[in-house]
């Protein structure tokens, strides 16, 4: 009957006592006399369970329904005393080792509710945390039993893995406050010593404990606890060094030594200890530590070997230290080891990335160090060739701000825009700085740049509408609905802060191959927001008007993201993406127009700030001439295919683009549940 009725481990509110030799079991007694169900009799055995050992007594119905179970009080030495009921056949061992077994009852394991985090998590929602009451008190805990109950807390807990050790991290560094005795940072590297006992669990543990007293150091720790807990730190990197702790790697090792803050002091205590021992070849720490980091250097585990060096400021190595770790590229730890030497070894490592062509970590070095007057020249080539690549991506206002108001990098600026045909960005930059004897000299350059781009004024026989208020939105509409094909396009201010939100879209451009319109999606959005959602549905939902985008998902995520409580912009009819029809390898837009109409696009301006109003004469060319652009590729290529003879060498007649229309588009996301349900509907549906 007992084996029948026994359930496994019972829950209980307070505090649960689970080990592998102890289970807390109810068993059914007398069943037959009482005449109950047995599912009420057992959920009362639970209830009643819970109760007691919640409140510490037990009614004379309640010590009937646990005839199996003892009371034990427990003394006031670490927690407020209270009655606890045990197995009564653990009574003996209960009352011999009182403190032990206090520890495994009221540092137990217990659901704690979900917490939101601050990230938006839902918090660890399910998972096993240490009760509310545990660890309250460390004073007569010892690290074996402290290191268990974190593993049972680890075990069983039912997140994922990295969130419980940060829970497990955030929690040791809590109870380090606890008293534990001598002190917490003793306590922790004893804590260390009997960690192999855990097998698995040791490595995580280790790194676990050792960062949450990395994180607690910083707040209170005393002299004495200190001055202990190095010369074990000690004793402790000895000893996985030595391999007399396998089960802990040199990494944690090395770590131990930085967190304790061991000195070559303590590491002679240490070693001190074990020629007592007569367990030591050495007779000083800095020799044991001098041999080991021979022993490093020659398998060429350098960062390692450097911080040892730095961590007891051993200066021994030189130049010939440096070449052989960029010789096997490993800089960051040459890195870390100039940066410990000093200014003059700093400057030998500049002229070796220098002298190996490797200008940028050769900048970072002199940017971080302040070593901009001992290398001026390789600065500025660094600096221009930073610029150079901003200018590369056209973020001009960036570039500029990274010139920090250098004279002869703004020069350089405005070189790199008068080549890139940017007059513009050239009159602003000369007007700013006051540039102008440069500017003049560099007139000619900036006339013939332009000839290398494609014009509007080729392109379309009309002119630019700028649409800001209803009358030019409606005239805007009933245009674009006569035309069988038009092209789309849309910008937005660059954001250059990493992981910022994108800046909402500015302007959209549409056009025909007469004309383009230039929607000010701000104001318009502010002003006549149903007039503007009834104008764009019509056009970008209409069946009959062919819309021509380049990667114009992107856009579409965009506008969606903009401006969500318009409806326009979550359905699209007849939408053709050029990109996936052509799907040039380089060059993007620019590229397939200098390969279809002979001439590329200036792409300068395009991470212009787009929210200035008026916006100028060259940005509203450069807006329009991306969308017009595309009808032109669209027409120019379909005429050639279609008067083309089969056999034609410039293989447009292959242009098929028809099969790349999205006839429909929503920007929902369906979920996997509605997917399914579709799936299961197409059978019943053929079956009808």
């Amino acid at each position: 009957e007992r084996k029948k009725d026994f359930d496994g481990r019972y829950s209980v509110s307070a505090l649960h006592l689970y080990n592998n030799n102890i289970k807390l079991a109810v068993v059914r007694r007398a069943a037959d006399e009482r005449r109950l169900d047995t599912q009420k009799l057992r959920q009362k055995r639970r209830t009643t369970t819970a109760a007691v050992v919640e409140d510490g007594e037990a009614s004379e119905e309640e010590e009937y329904l646990l005839p199996r179970f003892t009371a034990v009080t427990v003394p006031p030495a670490s927690f407020t005393a209270r009655t606890v009921w045990l197995p009564r056949k653990r009574k003996k061992f209960a009352q011999e080792n009182q403190d032990s077994l206090l520890i495994l009852l009221l540092m137990g394991l217990e659901k704690e509710e979900a917490r939101p985090d601050s990230d938006g998590d839902k918090g660890l929602h399910g998972s096993l945390a240490v009760s509310v009451h545990a660890f309250s008190d460390l004073t007569h805990i010892s690290p074996v039993v402290f290191l268990y109950l974190l593993k049972e807390c680890y075990v069983h807990g039912t997140c994922k893995a990295t969130k419980k050790f940060r829970a497990l991290q955030h929690q040791v560094h809590l109870v380090l406050y606890n008293s534990p005795q001598p002190g917490p940072a003793t306590f922790i590297a004893r804590c260390l010593f009997v960690l192999p006992v855990f097998g698995i669990y040791c490595d995580g543990f280790s790194h676990l404990i050792v960062s949450a007293l990395h994180r607690f150091r910083n707040a209170v720790t005393t002299a004495e606890d200190s001055s202990i807990s190095k010369v074990l730190a000690a004793r402790l990197f000895i000893d996985i060094v030595e391999g007399s702790l396998p089960v802990l790697d040199e990494r944690i090792g090395v770590k131990i030594l930085e967190v304790f803050h061991v000195t070559m002091t303590d590491m002679d205590e240490a070693m001190s200890q074990l020629k007592s021992q007569n367990d030591s070849r050495f007779d000083t720490g800095k020799a044991y530590v001098e041999h080991h980091i021979f022993k490093l250097v020659e398998s060429q585990a350098y960062m390692t070997a450097v911080i040892l060096l730095e961590q007891f400021s051993i200066r021994q190595s030189g130049h010939s230290f440096l070449v052989k770790m960029l010789d096997i590229h490993q800089y960051k730890a040459a890195e870390k080891w100039a940066t410990f030497m000093g200014k003059e070894m700093l400057c030998t490592l500049v002229k070796e990335y220098v002298d190996r062509k490797m200008l940028k970590p050769a900048y970072d070095i002199i940017k971080k160090n302040n070593l901009k007057q001992d290398f001026p020249v390789v600065y500025f080539k660094c600096k221009e060739s930073s610029l150079k690549k901003l200018a590369e991506k056209a973020l001009w206002d960036l570039a500029e701000t990274k010139a920090h108001g250098d004279e002869q990098l703004l020069e350089y600026l405005v070189y790199l825009a008068m080549e890139a045909g940017y007059s513009e960005k050239v009159d602003e930059l000369c007007d700013r700085y006051s540039l102008e004897g440069f500017r003049k000299l560099k007139e000619p350059e900036i006339s013939a740049q332009h000839s290398r781009y494609l014009q509007l004024n080729e392109l379309i026989t009309k002119d630019i509408v700028w649409v800001d208020e209803v009358d030019g939105l409606h005239d805007a509409t009933s245009h674009i609905e006569g035309c069988k094909v038009v092209g789309l396009d849309c910008e937005w201010k660059p954001n250059y802060q990493k992981g910022s939100k994108p800046n909402k879209v500015a302007i959209m451009q549409i056009a025909s191959e007469e004309m383009a319109f230039i929607l000010d999606l701000i104001k318009l959005s502010e002003d006549v927001p149903e007039v503007l959602d009834n104008c764009l549905t019509r056009i970008l939902q209409s069946p009959g008007i062919l819309k021509l985008g380049y990667n114009f998902q992107c856009d579409i995520k965009q506008l969606a993201g903009s401006y969500g409580e318009l409806s326009c912009f979550k359905q699209y009819q007849m939408l053709l993406d050029v990109q996936n029809v052509f799907k040039e390898p380089c060059g993007g837009l620019s590229g397939l127009a200098e390969k279809i109409l002979g001439a590329g696009l200036n792409k300068t301006r395009r991470n212009s700030n787009w929210e200035t109003r008026p916006l100028s004469q060259n940005q509203l060319e450069y807006a329009a001439l991306d969308a017009v652009v595309l009808v032109h590729i669209f027409h120019k290529v379909r005429n050639h295919a279609q008067s083309a003879p089969p056999a034609s060498a410039h293989g447009h007649e292959k242009f098929e683009w028809k099969s790349h229309i999205i006839s429909h588009m929503d920007n929902a996301k369906k979920t996997k549940k509605h997917w399914k349900a579709r799936k299961q509907s197409k059978p019943q549906q053929q079956q009808q």
